[in-house]
């Protein structure tokens, strides 16, 4: 046993000695697969972790907690729930997006009483500054959390919000002390919030603290019975961190999330696929060794695991480097740049990262596992090759004979193609992830079958073109023959390329698809020449009849229409759909709106709406069917004309006449503005008209232009690490192409001795090489691109519906896939050149006397 440890640790050490770099490439390969995976996890799991902490902080103690369907609610249902047996504290809260000037984000205020607060969420009290225990209840004072405090930066200790088109200035009183880091939180005496931001009367939710011995599950039950009884659809009744506050923070950023590991477990994958060509190269290289092991008495199996022996060394030491890099990669991101990654979706929070011990066995034990996977098929052919057979030169592409095989491939793309039809699992395209799998397996698998079949093809194209001719090409033919007679290694080094490249060119199709799709619907949604809002960003700013008036009677001005937007919830365990409310004629509804179907007429007596595709897939709407939405505390139903794109909520959105809106309501305020200007309006000076109004220092004026190109960068930042992912995977694959075509020429040290003994000059083997590494490219190049653009359908109309629920155009960004085609193939000659130079550096004669 002792002598066998050591043989295995002198084959081991005696390979990794005699090309280090081919075994550095397969160990770098595994340890950037694990550390991007890794890292993106433990990224995602701070930023989700502290973002669901801060929003849970805000419960506090409470046992049971009142929602509305609406963003707010009357007060008067408070009275009845302080009320209710079993209750010993009621907290009435106001959750206010606020609206501050010159900021894109929105201040969250939260109004509170704070005697009853004090009770349930004591965390949220300010401390008064100085002596000053009164400003608890000032109507002027506001306490900051310090995140919020060194964001707006008060000047004086007066910060400004706003409210219409009015500032409202508030004294900042204090600091929140017991808030999480990195939250931007404001709070206020609830009656001073309500009548400062001009919510008098509104509630957002109530938290109840029940009595000692009440059980909360029956209690709970019984006021959701009532409440529904009495108010149907219009209250929600939960628990803080409940099932349902648990899935809608879980859904809001899910799908991107998901997405994103499988993205970054792309170079794993194409890490497997180097391991795979370096084992099987290197078994090719040494099967006469082995062979020779086996005639001295090493058994088939002890052999079996020598080879997976070296997989997993290869595989461990990647998986290690890569758990300690993307540990260290994750704390420096989320210390750089936050847990929001680009996407919005975690902004205003500081995560720590945590190292989870589960998480870093898993992501090692899938290095180690594509590792095993990668020398499997190599190490059980040098053990159940025959040792007579093999110890003969010139038997390598007998071993690569099984290879050939189509069955196994065809039978992969088959089942792809059944997944890909496959509905989501769980709300995520886990068929489509699948399918997009055995589709490389298969086309992997069916490349030895593929290079044989066209080179052959080639090569007796060739012969029967230039039979009888003296001044054919050698260099040609000899190339032709070897890749025509080669196939099974042919099939190798054309893996590497074929993994690599199409996974490039679906995710290049894919992001560039979304982005053309992006700036289609912008041009189409956003048709007028010039818009106006009092604000960016939050809830509280807004235009008045009268100003909407003034607005209208411009000089230079055509056309104004207004837009009206509010949140309202239609299901518990899902983020608030968005309702937008704005001038649309029914019967041209895809003037304003980009239309994913046909837009049906009206019945009389029915008010029509128009749902995103988002909400559509959600909520189950369709085109014809009633909707019940909450306005103004009751249940309302509108028919659903139509369903229209939107690349901007994968939440849902829902869209209804302005005039219907403000019927129910009574709300007549705006939030934005579209202005067309007439024939002879001049852009500048219908700008300068508008800062002249009485509110025009707070209006925030955008051209299409500016909006275009705002809404494209905000695209490009949220893939922005997508494109890195996408750079990394492109270049382990050029490395892969590298190595492989090191491995593959080195490999053939006494076939290029024998050329030069029958007259084959050292130039006319180099011209040989270069040609080969180019023809196998670009028939890798080739096959990926049209493999490529399969796997990008499964990605634009499968995987990207399922996991945003939207759908868009395909679009090819050929002058990318030309630059990364070109560089691939420069990679692959400049690689055989090198490589050949150095095997062609020996005596021929000994290289021929190696040829045993």
């Amino acid at each position: 046993m002792r002598q066998l440890s050591k043989l295995a640790r002198w084959l081991l050490l005696g390979e990794w000695r005699a090309h280090p770099v081919r075994a550095i490439t397969a160990i770098a390969a595994i340890a950037i697969g694990v550390s991007l995976g890794f890292a993106i996890h433990l990224i995602n799991a701070a930023a989700f972790n502290e973002f669901s902490s801060a929003i849970q902080s805000l419960s506090g103690q409470a046992d049971v907690q009142v929602t509305g369907s609406e963003a707010t609610f009357d007060e008067q249902i408070y009275p009845r729930l302080a009320e209710r047996a079993g209750v010993a504290v009621a907290s009435p809260i106001l959750d206010v997006q606020a609206s501050v000037p010159g900021q894109r984000a929105a201040l969250q205020i939260i109004g509170l009483d704070p005697f009853r607060a004090g009770y349930v969420t004591p965390d949220l009290l300010g401390t008064p500054d100085g002596e000053q225990v009164a400003d608890a209840f000032a109507d002027d004072a506001i306490f900051l959390s310090a995140a919020a405090q060194a964001w707006l930066k008060p000047q004086g200790g007066v910060l400004a919000l706003q409210s219409g088109t009015q500032a409202v200035r508030l004294r900042v009183a204090g600091a929140l002390q017991r808030v999480r880091a990195g939250q931007r939180l404001g709070v206020m005496d609830i009656g001073a919030l309500q009548w400062r931001l001009n919510r008098l009367g509104q509630l957002s939710r109530v938290d109840l603290k029940l009595r000692s011995g009440v059980d909360r599950a029956a209690f709970k039950a019984a006021l959701a019975r009532d409440l529904e009884r009495d108010y149907p659809g219009r209250f929600h009744v939960g628990s803080p961190n409940d099932e349902d506050q648990n899935s809608r923070n879980n859904n809001m950023s899910r799908a991107y999330r998901v997405n994103l590991s499988v993205l970054a477990l792309v170079a794993l994958f194409t890490g497997a696929f180097l391991v795979f060509s370096t084992q099987a190269l290197s078994v090719m290289r040494r099967r006469s060794q082995f062979a020779l092991l086996r005639v001295l008495g090493m058994e088939r199996g002890s052999l079996l695991r020598q080879i997976l022996l070296e997989g997993w060394t290869l595989g461990m030491a990647g998986s290690l480097i890569g758990i300690a890099a993307g540990y260290g990669l994750a704390a420096a991101a989320l210390r750089l740049f936050g847990g929001d990654l680009g996407a919005g979706y975690f902004a205003g929070v500081q995560p720590q990262v945590q190292f989870t011990p589960v998480a870093a066995l898993l992501y090692f034990a899938m290095g180690v596992g594509v590792a095993m996977l990668g020398c499997a098929a190599p190490a059980m052919e040098a053990a159940r090759a025959t040792p007579a057979v093999a110890l003969k030169s010139g038997s390598e592409e007998t071993a690569m004979a099984r290879l050939a095989r189509a069955w196994p491939g065809l039978a992969c793309l088959a089942v792809a193609a059944l997944l890909s039809q496959l509905p989501p699992l769980l709300e995520l395209p886990i068929f489509g992830y699948l399918s997009i799998a055995l589709m490389l397996v298969g086309a992997i698998a069916l490349m030895p079958r593929l290079s044989s079949t066209v080179f052959r093809f080639l090569h007796a194209r060739w012969s029967a073109a230039t039979a009888g001719r003296a001044d054919s090409s050698p260099v040609l033919a000899l190339t032709l023959a070897r890749l025509a007679n080669a196939s099974g290694q042919a099939g190798i080094a054309l893996g590497g390329v074929l993994s690599s490249f199409s996974l490039m060119v679906a995710m290049a199709i894919m992001v560039s698809s979304f982005r053309v799709s992006l700036d289609d619907w912008l041009l189409q949604i956003l048709p007028a020449d010039l818009y106006a809002s009092s604000a960016s960003g939050g809830g509280t700013a807004g235009l008045n009849p009268r100003e909407q008036a003034q607005m209208r009677a411009l000089p230079g001005v055509a056309r104004v229409d207004f837009l009206r937007l509010r949140g309202v919830s239609l299901a518990p365990e899902r983020p608030p759909v968005l309702l937008m409310a704005r001038d649309i004629e029914p019967a041209n509804a895809e003037k304003v709106l980009a239309m994913a179907g046909p837009t049906l007429p009206v019945p009389a007596g029915l008010r029509p709406v128009w749902v995103s595709e988002p909400m559509s897939d959600l909520y189950g709407v369709t085109a014809g069917s009633i909707l019940k939405l909450p306005l103004q505390g009751g249940l309302h139903e509108f028919f659903v004309a139509g369903i229209w794109r939107d690349y901007a909520r994968s939440s849902g959105a829902v869209q209804m006449r302005l005039a219907d809106y403000r019927a129910i309501t009574g709300d007549m305020d705006i939030n934005s503005t579209a202005i067309w200007l007439a024939k002879d309006g001049d852009m500048a000076a219908v700008k300068a008209a508008l800062r002249a109004l009485p509110f025009g220092a707070a209006l925030e004026l955008s051209a299409l232009s500016e909006l275009r190109a705002m809404s494209l960068k905000i695209f490009d930042r949220s893939f922005a690490v997508t494109y890195l992912l996408e750079a990394i995977a492109i270049i382990i694959g050029l490395f892969g192409v590298a190595a492989t075509f090191s491995a593959q020429t080195l490999a053939r040290s006494k076939e290029f001795g024998m050329l030069r003994h029958i007259g084959v000059t050292r130039r006319q083997i180099l011209a040989i090489l270069a040609l080969e590494g180019g023809a196998l490219t670009g028939l890798g190049i080739a096959t990926g691109a049209v493999l490529g653009w399969v796997i990008s359908l499964v990605l634009v109309f499968v995987v990207n519906p399922q996991s945003f629920h939207w759908t868009m155009q395909m679009h090819l960004p050929l002058p990318l896939l030309g630059t990364v085609a070109a560089a691939l193939l420069l990679a692959a000659a400049l690689t055989a050149l090198l490589s050949g130079r150095q095997a062609l550096s020996g005596a021929p004669i000994r290289a021929v006397r190696e040829d045993w």
